[in-house]
């Protein structure tokens, strides 16, 4: 090779005992780029897995001692030579710097509020990480014997510590005496400091709109996204060979959880159709509201429109959102309304309303009924708590104990509306604080003593998480810094920002966490609503302070982010469909590229009401998805293994479905029995992310982090804590 001409192009084939080489010699000072694929027949890196399940269904009987072999041995695609990243090394290193320093903050914050941190990620930033690895699992998990809410004997409930709270600055703040309240009683539970956070936001900040820093990481995304193209061209059939190779899962019985979906629009529109023409006939004379100190039956409700269940039709209900709600996000909440009228979205899609949230419930239960039918289709529901009085909270949870709202197959998310201006309007709150402890301190209380809140007790079990929700694209008049009022002095008119509203979520949700988790209960993440519009900024707090998002689409436009997100493997539940009709055409979606690129995506419905049509919204979204971007049965499968690992579902839940080992890193977390998804583009996928981590890490070396310097006329979110 030293004496061929370095002007052609030489091909060198070295052939050793077993593997085989394939090398493409270009003229230097280019980059080697090496494609090897090793074939030993009788290699100690062909490992066999032999995995026996114990209680598993008739159908899985054909393949409990069945072995199949770890396929490791993939064509890869490695290039070689000094600067591999095709910048010179003090850009690299520039770069880096940037790159690691953000990493850091994140974790900083996911340690803090007790969320998970990409264990890969975690490794090459060299931090410790507990490992644990759980004991072999049949593939189904076993079904609940008794109704979860059937233990509200107050005496079985854990006792009460004596301990009080209050809020303060926004956060509530723990004491071991209720009546002294002050700082020698204070429990230390990591409050957030707003100082730091500020501080953080800038540094975030200044490193996105950083030019160097912008160009490295844009090369690296589109490295990532040639390199899948050329492991595609490679593999393709290698991983279709070993998906043949399983007997029994194909893409239709895999695990798959609907990672962003809000229950009050769960079903599809000829679902509600029927279920409201049901009851029409079924309870005609009950009465459903109170109009001027009247009771109206449902029956008076229909003839006060001048409808009969025979009238009502998929095209009067009009719940569907078309071309009208393109870019129009209060046309698209007005959908929410059946036939236009708020009164029938009171009576049938509210849990807070005359008939206690019946009929709402009943609808919940159908679907769920639906998905536990399915058997390989999960949900997680978002249910609205609006921060408008104290009591919201038990009357959440007395409609669903209390109509035995419950599935194993469908677990609670809670979302807070950004709607303080609308309630401060109508003198509902007097400041931000109080929606904040409406919001908050019920969950404290129910912590500190479960007896004061028997049902919040038993519903928050199955809630996993707070979601942030509005519309993204509304004007912020307002810059969050250290000159914004505290929460107890926000009496403007004026909504506050985004990133306020997440901070003081997080912050709150952070001190219940580690009360919670002092007293054994599980703990809460944030995953909110971001990137589906606005500014930028909105990824930037849901990089710091969320465990996932749903949406994300405004990462194309900011590659910085995007490649950190990539770096974290931050969970972005995707929406194509509702994105469709709202705020981006199907064919102009991210998602593909992000799922090519390695970004931890899933696909999810939104709102099956307004955006499909079947009785399986989520197949419908898998079909669209995979006919317009011609995705493959592997990607599909990978798709629906990412909606499981980003999911609150319970760890022991994710053992059955994904393998007892799913905690692990690399192909070794993957069961391809139980996932379908090859062990081949496991691999790549944590190769491919190792490699990456390891470019930025070894460049940084042991040297110290140097402090962001911000260049003249960007943009921040305020001077930093001690900076004029």
């Amino acid at each position: 090779v030293g004496k061929a001409n370095t002007a052609e192009v030489a091909t060198v084939f070295s052939v050793f005992s077993n593997p085989i080489y394939f090398s493409f010699v270009l003229s230097p000072p280019v980059s080697w780029v090496r494609v090897f694929s090793i074939f030993p027949l009788c290699s100690p890196l062909r490992s066999k897995r032999l995995m026996k399940d114990a209680n598993v269904d008739a159908v899985d009987n054909a393949f409990i001692e069945r072995e199949l072999p770890m396929e490791r041995e993939y064509q890869r695609v490695s290039i070689s030579g000094e600067e591999k990243c095709g910048v010179p090394f003090s850009d690299l290193v520039d770069a880096a710097k940037c790159v690691v320093k953000a990493l850091f903050i994140r974790e900083k914050y996911m340690n803090r509020s007790m969320q998970n941190f990409c264990k890969t990620t975690t490794h090459a930033l060299l931090l410790n990480v507990d490992s644990v690895f759980p004991p072999d699992a049949p593939v189904h998990p076993p079904a609940s014997e008794t109704h979860p809410y059937d233990h509200m004997d107050p005496k079985n409930m854990p006792p009460d510590t004596g301990y009080g709270c209050k809020m303060v600055d926004g956060v509530v703040h723990v004491y071991t005496k209720k009546t002294n309240m002050d700082k020698s009683t204070e429990l230390d539970l990591l409050y957030p400091d707003l100082k730091e956070y500020i501080a953080d936001m800038n540094v975030m900040m200044a490193l996105i709109i950083n030019g160097p820093v912008k160009s490295f990481c844009y090369r690296r995304l589109q490295y990532l996204s040639s390199k899948f193209q050329m492991h595609i061209l490679l593999n393709e059939m290698k991983e279709l060979a070993a998906q043949k190779k399983v007997p029994h899962r194909d893409f239709y019985n895999i695990r798959k959880v609907d990672t962003h979906i809000h229950a009050s629009s769960c079903m599809n529109q000829k679902h509600l159709l029927r279920f409201i023409k049901r009851a029409m006939k079924k309870y005609p004379e009950e009465i459903v509201h109170i109009e001027q100190g009247r009771g109206q039956t449902l029956r008076d409700v229909f003839e006060s429109m001048n409808l009969t269940a025979f009238d009502l039709s998929v095209d009067t209900l009009d719940v569907h959102a078309d071309r009208n709600t393109f870019h129009r996000f209060d046309k698209f909440n007005a959908k929410y309304n059946p036939i236009g009228e708020s009164i029938l979205r009171e009576i049938f899609i509210k849990t807070d309303n005359h008939v206690e949230g019946k009929y709402f419930a009943h609808i919940v239960k159908e679907v769920m009924f639906d998905l536990e039918e399915s058997k390989y289709q999960n949900s997680e529901l978002r249910l609205s708590i609006y921060g408008r009085s104290r009591d919201e909270w038990d009357k959440l949870a007395q409609w669903a104990v209390k109509h035995r709202v419950y599935s194993d197959n469908v677990r609670w998310l809670i979302q807070v509306p950004r709607l303080f201006d609308v309630y401060h309007t109508k003198k509902q709150l007097a400041n931000f604080q109080e929606m904040l402890e409406n919001i908050f301190m019920p969950l404290f209380e129910a912590t500190i003593d479960p007896g004061s809140h028997p049902e919040l007790h038993l519903f928050l079990d199955h809630v996993v998480g707070f979601d942030s929700v509005d519309d993204e694209s509304k004007p912020e008049h307002h810059i969050f810094n250290l000159d914004s009022p505290l929460p107890g002095n926000w009496t403007e008119e004026d909504n506050p920002p985004y990133s306020y509203y997440l901070y003081y979520t997080y912050a709150n949700m952070t001190a219940l966490n580690h009360l919670r988790r002092r007293r054994g209960f599980h703990t809460f993440v944030l995953r909110p609503h971001c990137g589906e519009a606005g500014p930028i900024h909105h990824l930037v707090s849901g990089f710091m302070l969320s465990e996932n998002i749903s949406h994300g689409l405004l990462l194309r436009k900011a590659p910085v982010l995007q490649y950190l997100y990539y770096l974290a493997q931050i969970g972005i539940a995707m929406s194509p469909l509702s994105n469709n009709s709202l705020f981006l055409s199907y064919h102009r979606n991210p998602l593909p590229e992000y799922l090519s690129r390695g970004l931890m995506v899933s696909l999810s419905t939104d709102d099956p009401l307004q955006f499909h049509f079947t009785k399986e919204p989520l197949m419908e979204e898998y079909s669209i998805a995979a006919q317009v971007w011609k995705l493959s049965s592997c990607d599909m499968c990978e798709l629906a293994r990412n909606s499981v690992l980003m999911s609150g579902f319970s760890h022991k839940a994710k053992s059955y479905w994904l393998g007892p080992s799913y905690s692990r890193e690399g192909p070794e977390s993957n069961d391809i029995r139980r996932t379908n998804v090859p062990d081949i583009r496991v691999a790549y996928r944590s190769e491919t992310l190792t490699e990456e981590l390891h470019l930025i890490t070894h460049a940084v070396r042991t040297e110290e982090l140097d402090t962001i310097e911000e260049e003249e006329d960007t943009l921040t979110m305020g001077p930093l804590p001690g900076r004029q």
